[in-house]
């Protein structure tokens, strides 16, 4: 791990009505992205202790943040030791933005088999292994990036429509079990597109770090479209 500051906050600073995101620690995995960069200098911005993770450490060491993981989240064993050191290095983790994702076209085992363990497998991964921590925070947030393909898929891009559709199943899995504590919210935001036309990596950025401004009740579960007309 390295660090990018000698005196980190030592605890949430939401203010007496709303959980916002001062104060609270935020991983994001898939960091060294376009995505990733711009949603970790958001939320350092709005005074997240943002922990940057990713599989390339010269990568890493430009991305804003408080600390820097790199992890390999196909591993369940190194997911596992990810969340432990977070909690124990930097504190026990208020939101994870898993943004660790992959493109290709393709509806034989090859393109199954490449994209699975990156579209599913890392999201399993990291949600069990940082559930107990965001159960436990009075703000708890798992954010996603969802895709229109996953609600029209086709059958020439047949396996990435079906994982991304499978992984927003998994969040609303995951809300369902913070439905009842009404602290935790899980939300997939849906795009067309990110960057290049799409929905810009701001957009993303400024919709992720609003969460903690908004009751978990009135989030959780939601599919939120950020998806843009151009």
């Amino acid at each position: 791990m390295t660090t990018g500051a000698e005196s980190p906050v030592s605890g949430p600073d939401a203010g007496p009505s709303a959980p916002l995101a001062a104060g609270r620690v935020v991983v994001v995995t898939g960091a060294t992205g376009d995505a990733g960069r711009a949603v970790c200098a958001r939320l350092v911005a709005a005074g997240a202790r943002v922990v940057a993770v990713g599989t390339d450490a010269g990568r890493l060491a430009s991305v804003p943040a408080e600390a820097r993981f790199v992890a390999d989240l196909t591993d369940a064993d190194a997911a596992g030791t990810l969340a432990s050191r977070v909690a124990s290095e930097v504190g026990p983790a208020d939101g994870l933005v898993h943004l660790v994702g992959g493109w290709r076209s393709g509806n034989d085992e090859a393109a199954w088999s490449d994209l699975e363990p990156r579209l599913l497998g890392t999201l399993r991964h990291a949600t069990l292994a940082f559930h107990d921590q965001l159960t436990a925070s009075e703000a708890g947030r798992l954010v996603i990036v969802g895709s229109t393909a996953a609600e029209r898929p086709t059958w020439s891009g047949a396996a990435y429509g079906v994982l991304k559709a499978a992984a927003a199943s998994w969040v609303s899995a995951v809300a369902s079990g913070w439905r009842k504590a009404e602290r935790a919210a899980a939300v997939t935001f849906v795009v067309r597109s990110l960057g290049d036309g799409g929905t810009p990596h701001a957009a993303l950025a400024d919709a992720v770090a609003a969460l903690w401004d908004t009751p978990a009740t009135e989030s959780n579960g939601r599919s939120i479209p950020l998806v843009t007309d151009h």
